[in-house]
């Protein structure tokens, strides 16, 4: 994989961007029903910088908060299956509103089944603890994609935005990353 400076500083700023809002968290109704600010706003970089830089920029932020110590291996699993199971599912929807939309709540309840396989945890307690996060990620997803999606337009870094082109190749539609 071949790299321009550009999008090795676009990797670094969208990796700072995921780890420091991985900092700030939301009371929940109930203890352990915090929500993290991180996962909208990673799922909002997913649908406008497509997988690679979302997934990239997922595993350095992954990396930072490791090193520093801020999170533990946990917390690196539970973080990267999130951003799997979620770029798969906007890489199959889209990068619409339905696909931003479903990509936060799925992958949270992709991650919590496997943190359920690795703690032993009852996975409809870890997914009722979830629910509150899971409906902020799905509320605030696509209009924070909208936000930066603007933003971003207004710099060097447009050329990097993902722009969703669907094809239709007999009953089946193809989304195409441009550049």
């Amino acid at each position: 994989m071949r790299f321009k400076t550009n999008e090795l500083t676009l990797i670094g700023i969208l990796a700072a961007i995921i780890a420091v809002s991985g900092l700030f968290k939301l009371p929940g109704i109930f203890p352990g029903t915090e929500f993290q600010l991180s996962a909208p706003i990673a799922v909002a970089i997913l649908g406008c910088f497509g997988f690679k830089r979302y997934i990239l920029a997922g595993i350095v932020a992954s990396g930072i908060t490791f090193i520093t110590g801020i999170h533990t291996v946990l917390n690196v699993v539970t973080a990267m299956s999130f951003r799997i199971v979620a770029g798969g599912v906007a890489m199959v929807i889209g990068n619409g509103a339905i696909g931003l939309t479903a990509a936060g709540p799925i992958g949270t309840a992709g991650a919590r089944f496997v943190l359920a396989g690795i703690t032993g945890a009852e996975v409809s307690a870890l997914l009722a603890a979830a629910l509150p996060g899971m409906l902020y990620t799905a509320v605030s997803s696509y209009i924070l994609s909208v936000v930066l999606r603007k933003i971003i337009q207004q710099t060097p870094f447009k050329e990097y935005l993902w722009e969703e082109k669907k094809v239709l190749i007999g009953s089946k539609s193809k989304s195409y990353m441009l550049k």
